[in-house]
């Protein structure tokens, strides 16, 4: 992309892109986006570079964040594409890069908060991309991490719920460990706006409907169906309604009845 075309660029407004990209799960788009991303906060990275090199006032650009922020979520959501269509070498390369950012010169005191978030999100993503990768030595590692870090323990149970269906792994001692830990922390498990409680909610009734227990499938897809609602996300409503009526004859009446009633609520 030409540079002048790089420089009308407004990095905010190509996060708001990379946003509904990802909100539609069209990764091939995502790519695409963060590349742009990336080409264009290097072009301003660059410019300032040669700007401070020469002695020249610094261009002014509006941002919402440290330009640093960009340059680690470019990397974040290209390297989100490459795990969600299998590409797992691609994904901890991307991992790689956003993990150290300290490269940049004249980071700020918020510009070395930054660097220091993206490295706590590269150890995070680093551990559920090798966990969905079928890593199950490292699932007690991951385990230890997020009860030393109870602020990732959602998206921690998401990837090790999904890993669990996928892989057939029991991870029944695991997940009453973390709900435990929730319900003392005053925390439920319940209609939280938050996709990635919708999807934790979805992965776990499929967990509960492979390990053999139909009714807590249920019960997991009840809420699952409320949050896909909320999130007034189609696709995820009806995965979870044909996910349901596939447990339909195993649910109780008392679970069909606040099924139904959950349905009149919602037209």
């Amino acid at each position: 992309m030409r540079k002048s075309i790089l420089k009308s660029l407004k990095p905010d407004i190509i996060v708001e892109m990379l946003d509904m990209a990802v909100a539609f799960e069209n990764w091939n788009k995502v790519m695409e986006r963060a590349d742009m991303l990336y080409q264009c906060v290097q072009c301003i990275y660059e410019e300032r570079q040669e700007h401070r090199t020469k002695g020249l006032p610094l261009p002014y650009i509006h941002t919402e964040r440290p330009l640093v922020y960009y340059h680690g979520f470019s990397h974040m959501m290209r390297g989100m594409a490459h795990q969600k269509i299998g590409q797992v070498d691609q994904a901890r390369a991307c991992i790689d890069r956003y993990a150290e950012l300290s490269w940049i010169e004249e980071l700020d005191e918020a510009g070395m908060q930054v660097v220091q978030e993206f490295r706590h999100c590269a150890q995070v993503n680093r551990y559920a991309l090798e966990i969905e990768d079928g890593q199950v030595q490292l699932l007690e590692e991951f385990v230890n991490f997020l009860l030393e870090h109870p602020e990732e323990w959602l998206t921690g149970l998401k990837v090790i719920t999904e890993a669990a269906v996928r892989y057939r792994w029991k991870v029944d001692r695991v997940l009453h460990m973390f709900e435990d830990q929730i319900q003392g922390d005053g925390r439920e498990i319940d209609s939280s706006n938050n996709d990635d409680m919708y999807h934790y909610c979805y992965q776990r009734a499929l967990y509960e409907q492979w390990m053999g227990r139909p009714q807590e499938a249920v019960e997991f897809i009840l809420q699952a169906i409320r949050l896909a609602y909320k999130l007034e996300m189609d696709r995820y409503f009806i995965r979870c309604t044909a996910l349901l009526e596939s447990l339909r004859e195993e649910a109780t009446g008392e679970q069909i009845g606040r099924y139904r009633m959950m349905l009149e609520e919602m037209k």
